[in-house]
């Protein structure tokens, strides 16, 4: 069973985008999924890790995309994921530094978040682009 279940109203019609967010979505599900399976916490630190690493790695592309497009809620965009990012990072030392254990709780947050700003904030950007260029 999943978290995030994907359907076409995430998609952005921006290929690149597109791809970037089913896979962090697959990666939240698999983090579920070991959860819900009962995988030890120390097993689900790496799973964690690279679910953070590859989100880090999405937002820096998503940023880079946008500046080169001149899109003008670019600073607004970034406000947003810096938020997210600082609350992940978060997540991320509280789970390694054992202050914390992962929960549904932390699952939701994040299910919440992507979520919302894929269907908001990153779906203005998308209606933005697909008036203007090609990536």
């Amino acid at each position: 069973m999943s978290i995030f279940v994907w359907d076409e109203s995430f998609e952005l019609g921006i290929e690149q985008f597109d791809e970037h967010h089913r896979h962090l979505v697959g990666l939240l599900n698999k983090t579920y999924d070991d959860f819900t399976a009962g995988t030890s916490q120390e097993s689900l630190g790496s799973v964690i890790d690279e679910l953070i690493d590859y989100a880090t790695y999405h937002i820096a592309a998503e940023e880079h995309w946008m500046k080169e497009q001149r899109y003008p809620d670019l600073q607004q965009h970034q406000e947003e994921h810096n938020g997210f990012t600082r609350r992940i990072v978060e997540i991320q030392k509280d789970y390694h530094g054992r202050k914390t254990n992962l929960s549904l709780e932390v699952l939701i947050l994040l299910k919440d978040w992507l979520s919302d700003h894929i269907l908001k904030t990153d779906a203005a950007y998308g209606k933005f682009y697909n008036g203007f260029s090609d990536l």
